[in-house]
């Protein structure tokens, strides 16, 4: 039995399918919480740092969409029962590795689990939004958010002082991941047949509205490169920020992870603000606010002392996490008959970019040093006048 609003949205679920996302993400954020540790224990160096990234976001990037189209035509439920199954052999496996090649591989099949997981989650929470699409996104991403941000704080309480095989033990989460998502699957149906029956009642018979070629080409072009942008801006913080921090204040290992996860709870914090304003202003004004908002404080940061580092790092990455919810809705309503793809891309493309942008930004700090990359990244926040020429689509309410 599900909890349901007047809206039409299934809180129940939406709140079970955050949850499995925040163990989904925080089995993911363990890989570059566990950075300083691999690094000193195998003598890696940046550019190898990047591969590892590049790895994990590339096997995370190229089945999502392949996965989501697949499930658009045959819907599959439990997928992402079997995607956490992957996650928790690589755990493991990255627990006991004994050569970098042995991490690649294992952060390989967590990349792959995630690949799983997202697009049939993702239609699920489409499903379930009823009216409140903004909502349901951001309390869906909330939980990656936040699963995301709980890697740095532990590896700061359990990896640091334990050591690498202290990974195996996160392995508990994925089988209580995997119990979360089988439940949600078994609520698949009645969802999806109470969700189409909105969307019949609404429309009143009428046809779906329909985009253009051209309209959709030039809105999933400027998407894409505005989460290429954004993903590398981020990524530069959850790759080396804590290098950074180290490198230029001083701090320990501990003390730069617990900055990190305060970047990452703005995040999500971010996420979830974005989805809620969205609902009541329209995702194209969100995606204006949320990336190219931050660019004063971006420029500042290279140049702030440890405090408003912290502060900044704040404020950047509360307004800048608020625009994939708009992002996604907007591309869901450009295609409104192919959420899995949809999902799959997009997450695909936070994945398979997100690892460019490492392997780019970690061949730029071996080779001009860690604090070069944020002076550099500070420009990126300027591609949000490409939303410019984003086309005004009509966003509608109660899909």
């Amino acid at each position: 039995m599900t909890i349901t609003s007047r809206t039409g949205t299934h809180l129940t679920v939406l709140v079970m399918l955050g949850v499995s996302h925040l163990l989904n993400d925080m089995m993911q954020s363990l890989i570059p919480a566990a950075y300083p540790i691999l690094k000193e224990a195998y003598a890696l160096d940046f550019v190898q740092i990047g591969m590892i990234t590049l790895t994990f976001q590339i096997a995370g990037a190229l089945l999502q969409p392949v996965v989501g189209l697949i499930t658009d035509k045959r819907p599959a439920p439990y997928s992402p029962v079997a995607g956490m199954m992957f996650t928790l052999s690589g755990l493991v496996c990255l627990a006991f590795a004994q050569s970098y090649a042995m991490i690649l591989a294992s952060v390989a099949l967590i990349g792959v689990g995630s690949s799983i997981f997202h697009p049939e989650a993702t239609r699920m929470a489409r499903y379930a939004a009823g009216s409140r699409q903004g909502l349901a996104q951001g309390i869906f991403q909330v939980g990656g958010q936040a699963g995301g941000a709980l890697g740095p704080v532990a590896a700061a309480l359990i990896i640091v002082p334990w050591g690498q095989p202290s990974l195996a033990a996160f392995a508990v989460f994925a089988l209580l991941a995997m119990l979360l998502l089988g439940w949600i699957g078994s609520q698949q149906r009645s969802i999806s047949a109470a969700f189409a029956a909105r969307r019949k009642s609404q429309s009143d018979g009428a046809p779906a509205p329909s985009h253009g070629t051209r309209t959709i080409a030039i809105s999933l072009i400027v998407l894409t490169f505005l989460m290429f942008t954004k993903n590398t801006y981020g990524e530069s913080f959850r790759s080396f920020y804590t290098f950074y921090l180290i490198d230029r204040f001083g701090l320990s290992i501990p003390a730069s992870q617990l900055m990190l996860f305060v970047f990452l709870l703005a995040a999500a914090v971010g996420v979830l603000v974005g989805g809620i304003v969205g609902d009541r202003i329209g995702r194209r004004r969100i995606i204006w606010i949320s990336v190219l908002g931050p660019l004063p404080l971006t420029l500042m940061l290279p140049y702030a002392d440890l405090f408003w580092t912290g502060v900044l790092t704040v404020m950047i990455n509360l307004v800048m996490a608020s625009a994939f919810a708009a992002i996604l809705i907007y591309a869901m309503d450009l295609l409104p008959d192919r959420i899995g793809l949809i999902g799959g891309l997009f997450y695909g493309l936070n994945f398979g970019l997100g690892g460019i942008a490492a392997a780019i930004l970690g061949v730029l700090a071996e080779s001009y040093g860690v604090q070069s990359v944020y002076r550099i990244c500070a420009f990126l926040p300027l591609a949000g006048l490409l939303i410019w020429f984003l086309p005004r689509i009509e966003e509608p309410h109660g899909t």
